[in-house]
């Protein structure tokens, strides 16, 4: 496998291809009281279409933003004009952050030629390169769906992860978060962690400027962590957004088929039937 992201230099040349297309991924935290959509709106990536992670989900679940049917699937991103036979970059517009889950997605939906942009908007507008308020012209695209359960695990495969020792369960949330020392930003969760999980905050993975760290560094902080990139891997979080970003890393590393655990804390801390334990790894 090639890298998972590419560079803003690397889009900027290809721009105009005709099998490139753009994705912009951005996604906030309720608490942060931002509307990504209508940023989107007023600056974007020339090219670029919106993907909306909370409409592009699964409506039947109470859990936020889980993954669609493929048939809902396939219906969203044809009307964007993502099809099959294309190379999908997605960016955000904080850098990196929501990008990574919607690689995740497209890869789960079977669609492998998709890349994240390195440093997202923030480092393609610090470097001068062009942006629009002009919508991408439809031009609807056949996509195929082809699900691919090994990068995606349920409440029920997590538990017997931790229970076999089969499979690592590690951690993208805050360090104090998964001590239980911070509350969780979502009300009625419970605060700690899975017992046996291992705690790499995904923020360790960004570098200053807001490009994902050299895979050099990420082996180090995956290693320090007491994760074994060579042993199978499911990464969690608060809601399955920034566990993304430690499956990116880890496909960083040429490890490209950790799987993520969709409905993450917010299902496992939201009830009352499943270990929790506080305190560090």
């Amino acid at each position: 496998m090639t890298d998972p992201l590419v560079s803003t230099a690397w889009l900027a040349e290809h721009l105009q291809a005709p099998d490139v297309r753009i994705i912009d991924a951005s996604w906030y935290f309720p608490q942060e009281e931002r509307d990504a959509k209508a940023e989107y709106a007023l600056a974007h990536i020339p090219g670029a279409v919106f993907f909306d992670i909370d409409d592009i989900a699964d409506e039947t679940s109470g859990l936020p933003h889980m993954l669609p049917s493929g048939v809902k699937f396939a219906s969203r991103v044809r009307k964007l004009g993502l099809g099959d036979g294309s190379r999908m970059v997605v960016y955000d517009q904080l850098g990196l952050r929501s990008a990574a889950r919607v690689w995740w997605t497209f890869r789960a939906m079977g669609h492998l030629d998709v890349v994240v942009l390195d440093g997202g908007l923030p480092k393609w507008i610090a470097e001068g390169r062009p942006v629009s308020d002009m919508p991408a012209p439809p031009r609807e695209r056949h996509f195929t769906p082809r699900y691919s359960a090994d990068l995606v695990r349920d409440l029920n495969q997590v538990a017997k992860a931790l229970e076999t020792g089969r499979e690592q369960v590690v951690d993208a949330r805050p360090a104090g978060r998964f001590t239980g020392e911070t509350p969780e930003p979502r009300a009625g969760l419970r605060g700690g962690h899975m017992p046996g999980a291992r705690n790499v905050p995904s923020s360790e993975l960004i570098a200053p400027d807001g490009t994902m760290k050299s895979a050099a560094q990420l082996a180090d902080i995956f290693e320090k962590a007491g994760v074994d990139i060579n042993k199978p891997i499911i990464t969690s979080c608060g809601s399955g957004i920034t566990a993304a970003i430690l499956a990116l890393g880890l496909a960083r590393l040429g490890k490209e088929r950790a799987a993520v655990y969709d409905g993450s804390w917010t299902e496992w801390g939201g009830r009352e039937d499943t270990a929790v334990v506080t305190g560090p790894a």
